[in-house]
C-alpha cells in the first residue's frame, strides 16, 4: 500500500501483527511535503483501529531518515496564510499549525507501540516525529538537529514539548534547540534520545523488527495498556497516574490473557507461544 497524495508513505507487513511504515521519498531525502502530513494522520488513524496490528516500525527509505520540512512545498500555506485582517489571518495560521501538530500527536495517541529507526540525518520535523514515538533506535552514522531556529522560527509541532520529557538534561535540550547544533549517535545514546545504536541500516532494521516481534508476541491488552498508562503518567502526578492505572486495570485485569500468560510462564514457555485474541 502506498500513499495516494504523492509523498509515498509505504505501508508493509513484514511479520505477523507488525506494521512497517517507511517514509518513501528518498530522491528528496524524505523531506516532509503537504501530502506527508495528511498521509501520516490517515495511516496512524487506521493502525490505531486495526486489530491485526500490535506494533509499528517507522523508518526512512534511502541513506537519510528525513531532511525535515519541505520548505518549497510548504511555503505557500505556512508563509502566506489567508485572511482579511490580522485576526482572521492569525486564526487561520493557528488552525494550520494545529493541523500539523496532529500529524505527530496521532502517533503518540495510537495505542500500538511505535519503534522508530533512524539512519543518517534526522532534521527539524524529523525530531518532532521521533519524539512522538515510543522507542528510538539509530545507526552509528545518524545525527539529529533541531533546525528551526536556523530558519527563523521556534519549533512548533512537538519537539519543544516532547524532547524535555525524553532527555533528562534540560540544559542539553535548551542547547540543542537554541543553537541548532548537530547531535551525533554516541551523544544521542548517552543522553537517552535513543536506546540502541547499530553499525548500519540493515542491522538496525533487523534489530527493530526483532524488537517489534518481541512486543507483538505479548498480550495486546497488556502492551497497549502499558503504552497508554506510560504516556498518561508522564503528563500527570504520581498520585493521578496510580488512580488512572487502578481504574484502567479494574477492567483490563479481567482478561483471559493473564491466565494464559501465567500458565505459559509456569511451563517455562515464551509468551510468543500463546495465541492471544485480537484487540
Amino acid at each position: 500500500q502506498t500513499g495516494v497524495y504523492g509523498f509515498q508513505v509505504s505501508v508493509l507487513q513484514p511479520a505477523t501483527a507488525v506494521t512497517h511504515i517507511e517514509l518513501h521519498r528518498p530522491e528528496k531525502r524524505n523531506a516532509m511535503n503537504k501530502a506527508f502530513w495528511r498521509e501520516m494522520v490517515e495511516c496512524f488513524t487506521q493502525i490505531a483501529e486495526d486489530p491485526d496490528c500490535r506494533v509499528v516500525v517507522v523508518s526512512g527509505a534511502g541513506d537519510v531518515f528525513t531532511a525535515g520540512i519541505d520548505l518549497m512545498d510548504m511555503a505557500s500555506e505556512v508563509l502566506q496564510p489567508e485572511g482579511d485582517d490580522m485576526a482572521r489571518t492569525s486564526w487561520n495560521m493557528r488552525r494550520i499549525i494545529a493541523k500539523y501538530q496532529e500529524t505527530f500527536s496521532v502517533i503518540e495517541r495510537c495505542p500500538k507501540p511505535v519503534v522508530v529507526a533512524v539512519q543518517g540525518a534526522c532534521v527539524g520535523g524529523g525530531v518532532d516525529l521521533i519524539t512522538a514515538c515510543d522507542i528510538r533506535l539509530c545507526t552509528q552514522d545518524a545525527w539529529f538537529q533541531v533546525k528551526e531556529v536556523d530558519i527563523g522560527l521556534a519549533a512548533d509541532v512537538g519537539t519543544l514539548q516532547r524532547l524535555p520529557k525524553v532527555i533528562g538534561s534540560r540544559s542539553l535540550v535548551n542547547e540543542l534547540a537554541l543553537t541548532a547544533r548537530k547531535m551525533y549517535a554516541d551523544e544521542a545514546k548517552e543522553s537517552g534520545l535513543v536506546s540502541r545504536v547499530f553499525p548500519d541500516k540493515e542491522a538496525m532494521l533487523a534489530g527493530a523488527l526483532e524488537m517489534a516481534g518481541e512486543i507483538a508476541g505479548r498480550s495486546p491488552v497488556a502492551v497497549q495498556g502499558t503504552k497508554v498508562n506510560l504516556i498518561y503518567s508522564r503528563d500527570h502526578s504520581v498520585a493521578e497516574g496510580l488512580n488512572y492505572m487502578a481504574t484502567w486495570n479494574m477492567s483490563m485485569l479481567q482478561t483471559e490473557d493473564v491466565m494464559k500468560s501465567a500458565a505459559a510462564s509456569m511451563e517455562k514457555k515464551s509468551p510468543k507461544t500463546i495465541t492471544f485474541s485480537k484487540l
